[in-house]
């Protein structure tokens, strides 16, 4: 029996048994994951993707794809060059199980994306700390309103509808985006299509001198 998983934003057709390289996944090598964006599986076809089934797969080891040279040119009044290589972050699998029905039920590791993993880790609130009640005698001080996200217009290129991107994205700061690795600028990237406008406009290193405000 065949399945048809989507992960990375590519498709891939695997059997039980076979070994595929997706887009780098957040678990260690020995993990067992299961995918669960499964648009078809032996005669069903999702819609879009099949209710309760899933794709299992033990994770082999983390790797790095080939190299790839970007060179980038910008023609402006002040033009300059840059040549940049690149090796895409893998994981590397090997299907154990295809489930038809089931697959809610597990217990398996959901697989999710690194870069996915990092965003949602860095735009998840930090846990309150509990505060002690003030005495009846004395006046609480006002706290200090927080501070919102960075105004992510600033960026060269970032306009309202990228910046709605970024923001349904988890990604609200200029440290964030100060901080992305090359995976993650693949996975940005690909997941909002941003058609290498990411490394083309230099959004990282704008981004580190806006940080420091």
């Amino acid at each position: 029996m065949f399945a048809v998983l989507k992960t990375g934003g590519k498709q891939y057709k695997v059997q039980s048994g076979d070994v595929l390289r997706v887009e780098k996944l957040a678990a260690d090598a020995g993990e067992t994951v299961q995918f669960n964006e499964i648009l078809m599986v032996g005669g069903t076809v999702g819609t879009p993707i099949v209710a309760d089934a899933g794709v299992q797969a033990e994770v082999i080891e983390q790797i790095k794809g080939p190299k790839t040279i970007n060179f980038v040119k910008r023609r402006r009044k002040h033009s300059s060059k840059r040549t940049k290589g690149h090796r895409q972050q893998l994981t590397l699998l090997r299907v154990t199980d295809i489930l038809e029905k089931g697959a809610d039920k597990s217990g398996v590791k959901a697989a999710i994306g690194a870069a996915s993993a990092g965003a949602a880790v860095a735009a998840a609130p930090a846990p309150k700390k509990a505060t002690k009640k003030a005495e009846p005698k004395a006046e609480a001080p006002a706290a200090a309103a927080p501070e919102g996200g960075d105004d992510l217009k600033k960026l060269s290129g970032v306009g309202p509808a990228l910046e709605k991107k970024l923001l349904a994205a988890g990604v609200t700061t200029f440290a964030q985006i100060a901080a992305w690795t090359e995976a993650d600028i693949a996975e940005f990237d690909e997941k909002l299509s941003f058609k290498g406008r990411i490394e083309r406009e230099g959004w990282v290193e704008q981004a580190k001198e806006l940080a420091k405000g």
